[in-house]
């Protein structure tokens, strides 16, 4: 009976070609995996244990450490680099890890924020639409401005202005938000439900959507020397419409989508079926030009109103122990210290303006939208990581040719520090156990609302 059974590299090596390559990416992404749990587990034990710190904080260090400019780097006698850098035409890939491997992670960070979305309380998202907006468009024009500011300020616009296009795409990667990093911090300190969380939540997304009109422009300009008025606007249309459709029909369906499920027999039903939903809505997503993440975190919140949604939420806690470390720890290897040395001033100058843009140009709009200074700033910080985003953005730039090697440091330069300097600046704003509204919430006032801007308290223990 058993001598049916083969294994995987004996049943590829009789395919008529590419059977040992695909086993060869197999392997190697099996190794890889098993370190990156080892080394997030471990990390994040010590940094809970020991520092007191979110174990986030730990999986984006460690992968730093064990990525393709570190220690990844080092030859195995018999394997070679555990963590090579790709090659495309013999040159080094953008992306410094394989396409499996960072496909995986952006898997692990869609569930994350289907995770997200399902936790969210779906009134308190809509009752700060409003000031989220604010905030969203706060934390897009300043930073865009200091960004091409600077840029022009120290010389590297090659004396064209602010019509450079290095100028206007330094612009446009210093308005990149990176949501996962401050959701996974907000979960940790069980603050997600939280006016500031909901509100960062909320315009990360609006962040998102004019974000890409932004680099569209950019690169429109960059390569043509213009841009069509009418092509953004399609850009524009189709993002917009697409986000609002998905999460209005999913808020309607919802319940429906519930009724279907629960004649299911088949045990784990519900997390299939819904994972699979989340999973191409993100894929829609990124056609209607989206990220991804907007789409898994649309369905979620969509399925928050459910008793499904809640059943899921806990179903799925054990995948995600798995699938979001990954995320993270590869996108602490996506950073190259050395890189950062060429333009270690200006990217110095660069992460400071842009830690500062997104605290004041987001917070600002927040503290004239109902929170007090505290509040602002939570929501200010919460804003400020740029993440993978930024990390794409800059791939783009590099790849044709918009910005060079010296820029290229500098976005990984302010995207490090940006990620790594929320979650330290965010806990201890957040520990402290005091209101950021100027109006704090109580849970015996009913729900009302008297604008977008309004903060009422409302009794949020029973919305659902």
């Amino acid at each position: 009976m058993f001598e049916q059974f083969y294994g995987l590299s004996v049943l590829l090596s009789v395919l008529p070609s590419g059977g040992s390559e695909i086993t060869e990416i197999i392997i190697n992404l099996l190794i890889q995996l098993a370190v990156i749990l080892f080394a997030a587990k471990i990390a994040g034990e010590l940094a809970l244990r020991y520092l007191k710190l979110p174990p986030v904080l730990a999986e984006l260090g460690v992968g730093v450490l064990i990525g393709p400019f570190a220690l990844g780097a080092i030859n195995i006698p018999g394997f070679g680099p555990l963590f090579p850098i790709p090659l495309v035409d013999g040159v080094a890939a953008t992306i410094p890890v394989s396409n499996e491997l960072f496909s995986l992670a952006q898997i692990g960070s869609i569930f994350l924020l289907f995770a997200i979305g399902l936790e969210t309380n779906l009134r308190k998202f809509l009752r700060y639409a409003g000031p989220a907006t604010a905030v969203a468009l706060g934390g897009v024009i300043v930073p865009f401005a200091l960004g091409a500011g600077a840029t022009v300020i120290f010389g590297f616009d090659d004396g064209e202005g602010f019509t450079s296009s290095k100028a206007l795409f330094m612009g446009a990667i210093m308005t990149a938000t990176s949501v996962g990093i401050t959701a996974r911090v907000l979960a940790d300190l069980n603050r997600l439900d939280s006016p500031e969380g909901v509100t960062v939540l909320a315009a990360a997304v609006v962040d998102d959507v004019v974000g890409i009109l932004v680099l569209t422009v950019v690169v429109g300009i960059s390569t043509v020397g213009t841009f069509s008025l009418g092509s953004v606007g399609w850009v524009a249309f189709k993002a917009i419409a697409f986000w609002l459709g998905l999460t209005a029909v999913g808020i309607l369906v919802a319940p429906y989508l519930e009724k279907v499920v629960d004649r299911f027999r088949a045990p784990g039903a519900g997390l299939v079926l819904m994972s699979a939903l989340a999973l191409l809505a993100a894929g829609m997503a990124e056609i209607f030009g989206l990220a991804f993440i907007i789409g898994a975190f649309s369905i979620g919140l969509a399925l928050s109103i459910t008793n499904l949604g809640h059943r899921v939420e806990e179903q799925l806690v054990p995948v995600n122990e798995i699938l979001v470390p990954v995320f993270f720890v590869v996108m602490g290897m996506l950073v190259d210290v050395g890189s950062m040395a060429n333009g270690l001033v200006f990217g110095l100058i660069i992460s400071g303006l842009a830690v500062l843009s997104k605290v004041l140009g987001s917070g600002v709009p927040a503290l004239f939208t109902g929170f007090n200074m505290r509040g602002s700033a939570r929501v200010g910080v919460g804003m400020m990581p740029r993440g993978e985003v930024a990390l794409i953005i800059a791939g783009i730039g590099l790849s044709q040719g918009i910005i060079g090697q010296s820029l290229f440091g500098v976005s990984i330069m302010m995207t490090v520090i940006t990620t790594l300097a929320a979650p330290i600046i965010l806990i201890p704003l957040f520990k402290v156990e005091s209101s950021g509204l100027r109006r704090p919430e109580t849970d015996d006032t009913e729900a009302q609302s008297s604008g977008p801007g309004s903060f009422i308290a409302e009794d949020t223990a029973n919305d659902y």
